[in-house]
């Protein structure tokens, strides 16, 4: 299953909303169909609405937490809070000339996730990137666009990047194929600085770094490359982002998620220790 793209609001917020309203629901015995005729809505936005992919009317959930038998003036306050957060833009909002709305619901789930587990194959993933490597990928990628929107992008994904530094920040599990480190981007000078950069990071206490090997030909991710976003709200699922060429699958449903979360921890026993990576990327480095 798939999360169609909402706009640039908060997303978990949505997501934890739409949570709440489709619990209250069930618990009262109604069904989508019969929340919808009482907000003159149909069941498909009542079915929307419950799974975070739009945006909420405070006059709508007002009328839903009537109809759910939520009478206690806290708990509709903080529902309705929930609405005002939900349907506040974020700050990479600056940026929605330039983000497809597809990756704008990817870099929302990001802002809020404690966990990132990423496999990349192509590239290094975007979150390690340095800012002369993250250049020449958007070049290759937007080869007509005028500079300063090449500028703009490299920042918005620089900004991405802080957030990994900060106390509250999410921890960072990297797996990246053995070809994405040996392949030529940008030239020698962006590539040591590049390979310097992720022997820096793998250091830290808060990311973790590994290398799929050549040496171990098929493995568990030959699909290609994903990432599985864990959230610190503990009714929140995790959500699997699978990129393709002109938008992206989100998927939540345990019986989506679960054959990824196996590939994942595959990779992870099947790749490099962090003395095994600290080597292969010392032996690259030295090749350059």
């Amino acid at each position: 299953m798939s999360i169609d793209p909402p706009g640039s609001g908060s997303t978990v917020r949505r997501i934890m909303l739409g949570a709440s309203l489709r619990r209250l629901r069930e618990e009262r015995g109604l069904t989508r169909e019969m929340a919808g005729f009482h907000i003159r809505a149909s069941e498909s936005k009542i079915s929307r609405m419950e799974l975070g992919r739009v945006g909420f009317k405070t006059r709508d959930v007002e009328d839903l937490l009537t109809l759910y038998g939520v009478d206690d003036d806290a708990d509709r306050r903080g529902l309705l809070e929930m609405v005002r957060e939900a349907n506040t833009p974020g700050w990479w909002h600056k940026y929605s000339d330039l983000l497809p709305t597809w990756f704008s619901t990817y870099v929302g789930l990001e802002e809020a996730s404690s966990v990132i587990r990423t496999y990349e194959v192509q590239f290094v993933p975007g979150l390690l990137q340095t800012a002369a490597y993250a250049r020449t990928v958007i070049r290759l990628g937007y080869p007509d666009v005028p500079e300063e929107e090449i500028e703009r992008r490299v920042h918005l994904r620089m900004q991405r990047q802080e957030r990994l530094t900060r106390k509250e920040g999410p921890k960072l599990w990297a797996v990246i194929d053995e070809a994405a480190l040996r392949r030529p981007i940008g030239g020698k000078e962006i590539m040591y600085e590049q390979l310097q950069h992720l022997m820096a990071v793998a250091s830290l206490p808060t990311i973790t770094l590994q290398v799929m090997p050549f040496q171990f030909g098929m493995h568990a991710a030959e699909g290609g490359a994903f990432t599985i976003l864990r959230f610190p709200e503990s009714d929140l699922s995790d959500v699997v982002y699978v990129e393709q060429l002109w938008g992206a699958l989100y998927l939540d449903k345990r019986e989506d998620i679960d054959p990824y979360l196996t590939a994942m921890e595959q990779l992870c026993i099947e790749s490099t220790t962090p003395g095994g990576t600290a080597e292969i990327l010392g032996d690259i480095l030295r090749e350059i």
